[in-house]
Protein backbone atom coordinates (compact mmCIF):
# COMPACT_ATOMS: atom_id res chain seq x y z
CA UNK A 1 0.00 0.00 0.00
CA UNK A 2 1.06 3.40 -0.88
CA UNK A 3 0.40 6.55 1.38
CA UNK A 4 2.17 9.97 -0.17
CA UNK A 5 1.81 13.69 0.93
CA UNK A 6 3.69 16.38 -1.32
CA UNK A 7 4.13 20.19 -1.29
CA UNK A 8 6.44 22.53 -1.79
CA UNK A 9 7.66 22.23 1.78
CA UNK A 10 7.71 18.73 2.68
CA UNK A 11 6.86 15.29 1.06
CA UNK A 12 6.96 11.91 2.02
CA UNK A 13 6.01 9.02 0.56
CA UNK A 14 5.57 5.44 2.19
CA UNK A 15 4.87 2.04 1.81
CA UNK A 16 3.61 -1.40 4.31
CA UNK A 17 1.29 -0.74 7.39
CA UNK A 18 2.89 -0.90 10.47
CA UNK A 19 -0.89 0.18 12.34
CA UNK A 20 -3.92 1.33 11.84
CA UNK A 21 -5.47 3.85 14.52
CA UNK A 22 -9.28 3.50 14.30
CA UNK A 23 -10.98 7.02 15.15
CA UNK A 24 -14.55 6.47 16.60
CA UNK A 25 -17.43 8.16 15.24
CA UNK A 26 -17.20 10.96 15.65
CA UNK A 27 -14.03 11.37 14.10
CA UNK A 28 -13.78 15.08 15.07
CA UNK A 29 -13.81 14.88 18.20
CA UNK A 30 -11.69 11.87 18.94
CA UNK A 31 -8.55 12.61 16.85
CA UNK A 32 -6.73 12.80 20.40
CA UNK A 33 -6.76 9.12 20.15
CA UNK A 34 -4.41 9.48 16.78
CA UNK A 35 -1.66 11.69 19.16
CA UNK A 36 -2.22 8.82 21.73
CA UNK A 37 -0.95 6.50 19.43
CA UNK A 38 1.79 8.16 18.02
CA UNK A 39 3.21 9.14 21.39
CA UNK A 40 3.26 5.75 22.24
CA UNK A 41 6.03 4.78 19.76
CA UNK A 42 9.46 4.27 21.15
CA UNK A 43 11.26 6.40 18.75
CA UNK A 44 14.89 6.77 18.12
CA UNK A 45 15.41 9.72 15.61
CA UNK A 46 18.51 10.44 14.41
CA UNK A 47 17.23 13.45 12.56
CA UNK A 48 14.78 15.48 14.16
CA UNK A 49 13.27 17.44 11.62
CA UNK A 50 9.36 18.35 10.77
CA UNK A 51 8.34 15.39 10.05
CA UNK A 52 10.59 12.41 10.85
CA UNK A 53 9.86 9.66 13.31
CA UNK A 54 6.90 8.25 12.56
CA UNK A 55 3.68 10.10 10.97
CA UNK A 56 0.13 9.11 10.34
CA UNK A 57 -1.54 9.42 7.17
CA UNK A 58 -5.19 10.05 6.76
CA UNK A 59 -7.90 10.84 4.60
CA UNK A 60 -11.06 11.98 6.30
CA UNK A 61 -14.94 12.27 5.31
CA UNK A 62 -16.11 15.34 5.30
CA UNK A 63 -18.40 14.28 7.33
CA UNK A 64 -17.89 14.56 11.05
CA UNK A 65 -20.15 12.72 12.25
CA UNK A 66 -18.73 9.71 10.68
CA UNK A 67 -15.74 7.06 11.67
CA UNK A 68 -12.15 7.89 10.28
CA UNK A 69 -8.69 6.28 10.03
CA UNK A 70 -5.51 6.80 10.16
CA UNK A 71 -2.52 4.64 8.98
CA UNK A 72 1.21 4.56 10.18
CA UNK A 73 3.27 2.93 7.38
CA UNK A 74 6.14 1.02 8.08
CA UNK A 75 9.08 2.49 6.03
CA UNK A 76 8.56 6.35 5.45
CA UNK A 77 10.71 8.31 2.97
CA UNK A 78 10.84 12.00 3.82
CA UNK A 79 12.20 15.76 2.19
CA UNK A 80 12.02 19.01 2.82
CA UNK A 81 12.43 22.25 0.94
CA UNK A 82 16.18 22.98 2.56
CA UNK A 83 17.28 19.20 0.94
CA UNK A 84 17.35 17.03 3.78
CA UNK A 85 16.23 13.48 3.25
CA UNK A 86 15.33 10.76 5.94
CA UNK A 87 13.74 7.30 6.30
CA UNK A 88 11.43 6.14 8.74
CA UNK A 89 11.17 2.38 9.64
CA UNK A 90 8.49 1.61 12.00
CA UNK A 91 7.91 -2.11 13.61
CA UNK A 92 4.96 -3.77 12.27
CA UNK A 93 3.64 -3.67 15.91
CA UNK A 94 3.58 0.14 15.54
CA UNK A 95 5.37 0.04 18.97
CA UNK A 96 9.11 0.99 17.96
CA UNK A 97 10.59 3.73 14.86
CA UNK A 98 13.95 4.50 13.82
CA UNK A 99 14.94 8.00 11.57
CA UNK A 100 18.59 8.41 9.66
CA UNK A 101 19.39 9.82 6.54
CA UNK A 102 18.05 8.05 3.65
CA UNK A 103 20.92 5.91 2.51
CA UNK A 104 19.77 5.47 -1.47
CA UNK A 105 20.83 9.10 -1.96
CA UNK A 106 24.09 8.33 -0.43
CA UNK A 107 24.39 5.54 -2.68
CA UNK A 108 23.48 7.11 -6.27
CA UNK A 109 20.12 6.14 -6.96
CA UNK A 110 18.33 9.31 -6.47
CA UNK A 111 19.97 12.03 -7.64
CA UNK A 112 20.71 15.03 -4.86
CA UNK A 113 18.20 17.93 -4.99
CA UNK A 114 19.10 21.59 -5.98
CA UNK A 115 19.51 23.52 -3.12
CA UNK A 116 16.48 25.50 -2.20
CA UNK A 117 14.12 23.29 -4.39
CA UNK A 118 11.67 20.75 -3.01
CA UNK A 119 13.07 17.59 -3.17
CA UNK A 120 10.69 15.89 -5.46
CA UNK A 121 12.76 13.41 -7.38
CA UNK A 122 12.41 11.30 -4.19
CA UNK A 123 9.72 9.06 -6.06
CA UNK A 124 7.52 6.34 -5.15
CA UNK A 125 7.64 3.17 -6.98
CA UNK A 126 5.07 2.48 -9.40
CA UNK A 127 5.71 -1.11 -11.43
CA UNK A 128 4.70 -1.73 -14.90
CA UNK A 129 1.12 -0.29 -14.89
CA UNK A 130 -1.11 -1.55 -17.71
CA UNK A 131 -2.65 1.95 -19.27
CA UNK A 132 -6.33 1.22 -20.38
CA UNK A 133 -7.55 0.93 -23.87
CA UNK A 134 -11.04 1.99 -23.54
CA UNK A 135 -12.44 4.53 -20.70
CA UNK A 136 -16.23 5.47 -19.81
CA UNK A 137 -17.36 8.53 -18.12
CA UNK A 138 -20.41 9.45 -16.92
CA UNK A 139 -22.03 11.62 -14.05
CA UNK A 140 -24.28 9.78 -11.30
CA UNK A 141 -27.22 13.39 -11.20
CA UNK A 142 -28.20 13.94 -14.71
CA UNK A 143 -27.02 18.26 -15.35
CA UNK A 144 -30.44 19.44 -15.75
CA UNK A 145 -31.46 17.76 -12.67
CA UNK A 146 -28.53 18.82 -10.89
CA UNK A 147 -29.46 22.59 -12.12
CA UNK A 148 -32.68 21.94 -10.30
CA UNK A 149 -31.03 21.59 -7.38
CA UNK A 150 -28.96 24.94 -7.62
CA UNK A 151 -32.17 26.40 -7.94
CA UNK A 152 -33.78 24.79 -4.80
CA UNK A 153 -30.06 26.03 -2.95
CA UNK A 154 -31.06 30.01 -4.48
CA UNK A 155 -34.61 29.18 -2.98
CA UNK A 156 -33.40 28.54 0.89
CA UNK A 157 -30.38 31.50 0.22
CA UNK A 158 -33.83 33.78 -0.87
CA UNK A 159 -35.26 33.12 2.75
CA UNK A 160 -32.60 33.80 4.23
CA UNK A 161 -31.75 30.64 5.80
CA UNK A 162 -28.24 30.74 4.95
CA UNK A 163 -26.10 33.01 2.45
CA UNK A 164 -24.11 30.39 0.79
CA UNK A 165 -24.15 26.77 0.42
CA UNK A 166 -21.45 24.19 -1.67
CA UNK A 167 -23.21 21.81 -4.21
CA UNK A 168 -20.84 19.43 -5.50
CA UNK A 169 -21.27 17.15 -8.42
CA UNK A 170 -20.08 13.22 -9.07
CA UNK A 171 -18.05 12.27 -12.00
CA UNK A 172 -17.63 8.85 -12.53
CA UNK A 173 -14.95 7.11 -14.68
CA UNK A 174 -14.66 3.20 -15.48
CA UNK A 175 -11.87 2.04 -17.26
CA UNK A 176 -10.88 -1.58 -18.63
CA UNK A 177 -7.54 -2.03 -15.82
CA UNK A 178 -7.14 -1.17 -12.65
CA UNK A 179 -5.99 2.40 -11.85
CA UNK A 180 -2.93 2.39 -9.81
CA UNK A 181 -2.44 5.10 -7.09
CA UNK A 182 1.44 5.37 -7.37
CA UNK A 183 0.69 5.83 -11.08
CA UNK A 184 -1.74 8.94 -10.18
CA UNK A 185 -0.11 10.34 -7.77
CA UNK A 186 3.12 10.57 -9.88
CA UNK A 187 1.26 12.46 -12.64
CA UNK A 188 -0.66 14.51 -10.48
CA UNK A 189 2.71 15.58 -8.72
CA UNK A 190 4.12 16.20 -11.86
CA UNK A 191 1.10 18.51 -13.29
CA UNK A 192 0.59 20.28 -10.40
CA UNK A 193 3.87 21.06 -7.96
CA UNK A 194 2.58 24.11 -6.55
CA UNK A 195 -0.29 22.15 -5.07
CA UNK A 196 -0.68 19.34 -2.34
CA UNK A 197 -0.72 15.98 -3.69
CA UNK A 198 -1.39 12.80 -1.99
CA UNK A 199 -2.44 9.47 -2.14
CA UNK A 200 -3.74 7.81 0.64
CA UNK A 201 -5.78 4.38 0.95
CA UNK A 202 -6.59 4.75 -2.37
CA UNK A 203 -7.85 8.39 -2.47
CA UNK A 204 -5.62 10.74 -4.67
CA UNK A 205 -6.03 14.21 -5.21
CA UNK A 206 -3.52 17.41 -6.36
CA UNK A 207 -5.39 20.21 -3.96
CA UNK A 208 -4.12 24.14 -4.25
CA UNK A 209 -6.31 24.79 -0.53
CA UNK A 210 -4.31 24.27 2.55
CA UNK A 211 -6.25 24.03 5.20
CA UNK A 212 -4.01 24.05 8.21
CA UNK A 213 -0.61 23.44 8.94
CA UNK A 214 1.69 23.31 12.31
CA UNK A 215 5.32 23.56 12.47
CA UNK A 216 6.57 24.31 15.52
CA UNK A 217 4.67 27.00 17.05
CA UNK A 218 4.26 28.61 13.24
CA UNK A 219 0.30 28.48 12.00
CA UNK A 220 -0.10 28.36 8.30
CA UNK A 221 -3.90 28.21 6.38
CA UNK A 222 -4.08 29.49 3.04
CA UNK A 223 -7.92 29.27 2.52
CA UNK A 224 -9.44 29.94 -0.86
CA UNK A 225 -13.19 30.68 -2.26
CA UNK A 226 -13.94 32.43 -5.43
CA UNK A 227 -13.46 30.98 -9.26
CA UNK A 228 -12.65 31.73 -12.64
CA UNK A 229 -11.47 29.86 -15.78
CA UNK A 230 -8.02 29.57 -16.94
CA UNK A 231 -7.75 29.36 -20.36
CA UNK A 232 -3.98 29.76 -21.13
CA UNK A 233 -3.90 32.99 -22.90
CA UNK A 234 -1.81 34.55 -20.55
CA UNK A 235 -3.68 37.88 -20.95
CA UNK A 236 -6.77 36.74 -21.54
CA UNK A 237 -6.27 34.74 -17.77
CA UNK A 238 -4.91 38.27 -16.45
CA UNK A 239 -7.99 40.15 -17.44
CA UNK A 240 -10.37 37.29 -15.62
CA UNK A 241 -7.93 37.15 -12.64
CA UNK A 242 -8.49 41.12 -12.38
CA UNK A 243 -12.45 40.75 -12.91
CA UNK A 244 -12.29 38.25 -9.72
CA UNK A 245 -10.42 40.20 -7.67
CA UNK A 246 -12.98 43.29 -8.56
CA UNK A 247 -16.35 41.18 -8.18
CA UNK A 248 -18.30 42.15 -5.33
CA UNK A 249 -19.70 39.04 -5.22
CA UNK A 250 -16.39 37.10 -5.19
CA UNK A 251 -14.71 39.23 -2.27
CA UNK A 252 -17.86 38.92 -0.06
CA UNK A 253 -17.86 34.95 -0.26
CA UNK A 254 -13.97 35.24 -0.03
CA UNK A 255 -14.45 37.24 3.42
CA UNK A 256 -16.57 35.05 4.82
CA UNK A 257 -13.76 31.95 4.60
CA UNK A 258 -10.91 34.17 5.89
CA UNK A 259 -12.99 35.71 8.80
CA UNK A 260 -13.98 32.03 9.72
CA UNK A 261 -10.19 30.74 9.66
CA UNK A 262 -9.19 33.97 11.22
CA UNK A 263 -11.56 33.54 14.15
CA UNK A 264 -11.29 29.66 14.40
CA UNK A 265 -7.29 29.69 14.89
CA UNK A 266 -6.86 32.95 16.78
CA UNK A 267 -7.87 31.21 20.56
CA UNK A 268 -4.29 29.49 20.21
CA UNK A 269 -2.65 32.11 19.06
CA UNK A 270 -0.25 34.61 20.50
CA UNK A 271 -0.03 36.08 17.41
CA UNK A 272 -1.85 35.79 13.66
CA UNK A 273 -2.68 37.67 10.68
CA UNK A 274 -4.27 37.22 7.10
CA UNK A 275 -3.13 39.28 4.10
CA UNK A 276 -4.98 42.39 3.76
CA UNK A 277 -5.91 41.74 0.13
CA UNK A 278 -6.40 38.41 -1.30
CA UNK A 279 -4.33 36.96 -3.97
CA UNK A 280 -5.24 34.86 -7.36
CA UNK A 281 -3.64 31.56 -7.16
CA UNK A 282 -3.56 29.48 -10.58
CA UNK A 283 -4.88 25.81 -10.01
CA UNK A 284 -5.02 24.11 -13.22
CA UNK A 285 -8.15 24.70 -15.47
CA UNK A 286 -9.02 27.61 -12.85
CA UNK A 287 -7.51 30.51 -10.77
CA UNK A 288 -8.97 31.19 -7.44
CA UNK A 289 -8.91 33.92 -4.43
CA UNK A 290 -6.65 33.18 -1.70
CA UNK A 291 -5.73 34.34 1.48
CA UNK A 292 -2.57 33.55 2.95
CA UNK A 293 -3.43 33.40 7.38
CA UNK A 294 -0.11 32.49 9.53
CA UNK A 295 0.74 33.12 13.18
CA UNK A 296 2.38 32.05 16.26
CA UNK A 297 0.71 29.72 18.26
CA UNK A 298 0.79 29.83 22.11
CA UNK A 299 1.68 27.54 25.14
CA UNK A 300 0.69 24.62 25.27
CA UNK A 301 1.10 24.58 21.64
CA UNK A 302 -1.77 22.30 19.77
CA UNK A 303 -1.69 19.39 18.02
CA UNK A 304 -2.37 19.92 14.52
CA UNK A 305 -5.32 17.92 15.01
CA UNK A 306 -7.16 19.83 16.95
CA UNK A 307 -6.70 22.85 15.18
CA UNK A 308 -8.29 20.58 11.76
CA UNK A 309 -10.77 20.20 13.89
CA UNK A 310 -11.53 24.04 14.46
CA UNK A 311 -11.49 24.46 10.73
CA UNK A 312 -13.16 21.24 9.12
CA UNK A 313 -15.50 22.13 7.21
CA UNK A 314 -14.53 25.92 6.09
CA UNK A 315 -17.07 28.30 4.03
CA UNK A 316 -15.01 27.26 1.05
CA UNK A 317 -16.68 23.82 0.99
CA UNK A 318 -19.56 23.92 3.20
CA UNK A 319 -21.08 27.33 3.19
CA UNK A 320 -21.92 30.02 6.19
CA UNK A 321 -23.34 29.34 8.61
CA UNK A 322 -22.43 26.05 8.91
CA UNK A 323 -25.03 24.25 10.03
CA UNK A 324 -27.86 25.38 7.97
CA UNK A 325 -25.29 24.79 5.04
CA UNK A 326 -24.53 21.00 5.91
CA UNK A 327 -28.50 20.16 6.14
CA UNK A 328 -28.81 21.33 2.66
CA UNK A 329 -26.13 19.59 1.55
CA UNK A 330 -27.48 16.69 2.85
CA UNK A 331 -30.73 17.05 1.35
CA UNK A 332 -29.22 17.76 -1.71
CA UNK A 333 -26.42 15.44 -2.24
CA UNK A 334 -28.13 12.19 -0.75
CA UNK A 335 -25.18 10.21 -1.72
CA UNK A 336 -22.93 11.56 0.55
CA UNK A 337 -19.40 12.91 -0.36
CA UNK A 338 -17.48 10.39 1.30
CA UNK A 339 -13.64 11.84 1.17
CA UNK A 340 -14.29 14.74 -0.79
CA UNK A 341 -13.42 17.98 0.26
CA UNK A 342 -12.64 16.54 3.65
CA UNK A 343 -9.13 16.87 5.42
CA UNK A 344 -6.46 15.04 3.97
CA UNK A 345 -2.70 15.15 5.53
CA UNK A 346 -0.37 13.90 7.85
CA UNK A 347 0.60 14.20 11.80
CA UNK A 348 4.37 13.57 13.45
CA UNK A 349 4.44 12.31 16.93
CA UNK A 350 5.13 16.15 17.96
CA UNK A 351 2.01 17.01 16.52
CA UNK A 352 3.57 18.84 13.36
CA UNK A 353 1.31 18.19 10.46
CA UNK A 354 -0.49 19.03 7.26
CA UNK A 355 -3.85 19.10 5.78
CA UNK A 356 -5.67 19.75 3.14
CA UNK A 357 -8.57 20.25 1.41
CA UNK A 358 -9.38 17.31 -0.26
CA UNK A 359 -10.55 18.93 -3.52
CA UNK A 360 -9.66 17.64 -6.98
CA UNK A 361 -9.79 14.43 -5.41
CA UNK A 362 -10.74 10.50 -6.20
CA UNK A 363 -11.32 7.73 -4.93
CA UNK A 364 -9.48 5.08 -6.54
CA UNK A 365 -11.26 1.35 -6.08
CA UNK A 366 -10.01 -1.08 -8.85
CA UNK A 367 -11.55 0.13 -12.43
CA UNK A 368 -13.63 2.50 -11.42
CA UNK A 369 -12.49 6.30 -9.97
CA UNK A 370 -14.79 8.44 -8.79
CA UNK A 371 -14.17 12.06 -8.20
CA UNK A 372 -16.49 15.37 -7.56
CA UNK A 373 -16.34 19.02 -8.09
CA UNK A 374 -18.08 21.45 -6.02
CA UNK A 375 -18.96 25.42 -6.60
CA UNK A 376 -20.38 27.65 -4.22
CA UNK A 377 -23.96 29.08 -4.23
CA UNK A 378 -24.95 31.69 -3.17
CA UNK A 379 -28.52 34.03 -4.26
CA UNK A 380 -27.89 35.38 -7.89
CA UNK A 381 -25.90 32.17 -8.71
CA UNK A 382 -26.36 31.26 -12.59
CA UNK A 383 -27.38 27.27 -12.75
CA UNK A 384 -25.69 27.20 -15.85
CA UNK A 385 -22.95 29.05 -14.93
CA UNK A 386 -22.38 27.07 -12.04
CA UNK A 387 -22.37 23.89 -14.21
CA UNK A 388 -19.67 24.75 -16.37
CA UNK A 389 -17.60 25.62 -13.60
CA UNK A 390 -18.41 22.28 -12.19
CA UNK A 391 -16.53 20.81 -15.26
CA UNK A 392 -13.64 23.30 -15.47
CA UNK A 393 -12.97 22.00 -11.98
CA UNK A 394 -13.15 18.40 -12.78
CA UNK A 395 -10.96 18.62 -15.68
CA UNK A 396 -7.70 19.00 -13.37
CA UNK A 397 -8.20 15.06 -12.34
CA UNK A 398 -9.77 13.87 -15.60
CA UNK A 399 -6.87 14.92 -17.64
CA UNK A 400 -4.66 12.48 -15.84
CA UNK A 401 -7.33 9.75 -15.20
CA UNK A 402 -8.28 9.59 -18.62
CA UNK A 403 -5.43 8.96 -20.84
CA UNK A 404 -5.21 6.32 -24.21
Amino acid sequence: MLSGFSSPDRSFWATGVAKVIEVPAPWITNLHVVSESLEAIDILDDVDVVGSGPIAFAALPFDTLGPGAFIIPSEIHGSDAEGRRWLTRVESTGQKATSGPDQASKRGEIPEPVTGEPAADLAPPSGNIREPRSLAVHTTMDPHEWCRSVEAARGHIASEELTKVVLSREIVVEADTDFDPATIFLRLRDAYPNSMTFSVDGFVGASPELLVSRSGDLVRAHPMAGTTPRSGDPAADQRRAEELIASEKNRVEHQITIDMVHNSVLPWCSYLDAEPTPSVVAAGPVQHLATIVEGRLSHPIPSVLELVAALHPTPAVGGWPVEPALALIDALEPSGRGRYAGPTGWVDARGNGAFAVSVRSAQLDGTTATLRAGVGIVADSDPLLELEETRTKARALLSILVRV
